[in-house]
């Protein structure tokens, strides 16, 4: 999500117009359908195998935050309005997506006795923990919400990582993650420390570092997802009044940075996929997973539920696996709300 008075507008004006009012629905028809590879370079260290144009009236919402996808193909993802969508990847024997089955949605459980409207739903972050609940991290009111499954019933994290009631309104912790060794790796998107670098957290609860990210210039992180060597996949994403609104990126923290990272040292990833590589959209999630005995990359853009932008799935495989993407992930194998 971007900002609330932008996209409150946004809707107003949507919603006088006829075209906000199915937002919520869910109609027939197929919740994703294919789109064709990306034109990345030949010496892009990525291969963009294409990708679904997801359907947000067959889902029943858009405004997806925050991605997870298992060894298994199944998709897990949450919206910042508060909902969770599970679902099987389908990917033909060719590499190539081709859409979405077995679909369950609901709403998350907030930890929050009482619905407090733009305050207690807005879920930005998605980790899998190694005993196979989830953690959700929302802003707003800014708190790291533990599950043992997303349709059940979720509570407060204790001792979460210090600092975060201290962040912007609408810039809040937008990466969560659980690395290889079981730490967990936390961003603020708009908590900025010194020289162009945002409050970042590793540890567990009741036992943080507090170190500090550097995106790239104008840009700032919207997701993470663990390596299996212990590194960091970041999405950061950028928005501009100016032509051309939106742009993303995909970048990488080696294991070796946060292996050696002691209080307050600078983590900087490097980039992996440029914004000239991506559609100019509001790219918010990213998960890495094998299928077919190599890995693979998924990222996801958040459509704000708005006619004149679009949720987008697209993956990627490597063309030459690095270690860091190679091996297999300890977390659990199948994803399950339930």
């Amino acid at each position: 999500m971007i900002l609330l008075n932008r996209r409150s507008l946004l809707l107003g004006a949507a919603a006088a117009a006829g075209l906000g009012a199915c937002a919520t629905l869910r109609l027939a028809g197929a919740p994703a359908t294919p789109l064709p590879p990306l034109p990345l370079p030949e010496d892009a260290p990525l291969i963009s195998q294409g990708g679904l144009l997801l359907n947000r009236h067959v889902i029943g919402f858009g405004g997806i935050s925050a991605l997870h996808v298992d060894d298994a193909l199944t998709l897990t993802a949450i919206s910042d309005l508060g909902h969770w969508m599970q679902a099987g990847l389908e990917i033909d024997a060719g590499g190539r997506p081709r859409g979405l089955q077995a679909l369950r949605t609901g709403r998350l459980d907030t930890g929050f006795p009482l619905h407090l409207p733009g305050v207690s739903r807005d879920a930005e972050s998605l980790a899998r923990t190694p005993e196979g609940g989830w953690l959700v991290g929302f802003e707003r009111w800014h708190r790291i919400v533990a599950y043992d499954r997303l349709d059940g019933p979720g509570r407060l994290v204790e001792k979460a990582p210090p600092g975060l009631g201290a962040q912007p309104n609408n810039a809040g912790l937008e990466s969560l993650a659980v690395l290889a060794d079981g730490r967990w790796w936390a961003v603020s998107e708009g908590l900025w420390q010194d020289e162009g670098t945002l409050r970042a957290w590793l540890g567990r609860p009741g036992g943080w570092t507090l170190l500090r990210y550097r995106p790239a210039r104008g840009f700032v992180p919207t997701d993470a997802a663990p390596l299996p060597d212990g590194g960091v996949l970041m999405v950061e994403r950028r928005f501009s009044l100016r032509t051309p609104g939106f742009s993303g990126l995909l970048r990488r923290i080696p294991a070796a940075q946060l292996a050696s990272a002691t209080a307050e040292s600078v983590i900087e990833p490097e980039t992996l996929l440029p914004a000239a590589a991506l559609p100019h959209e509001n790219w918010e999630g990213v998960s890495a997973f094998h299928h077919a005995g190599r890995p693979w990359i998924a990222m996801v853009a958040d459509d704000n539920e708005m006619f004149f932008q679009k949720g987008l799935l697209h993956l990627f495989t490597l063309r030459a696996a690095p270690e860091a993407l190679s091996g297999r992930r300890t977390a659990p194998g199948a994803a399950s709300a339930g």
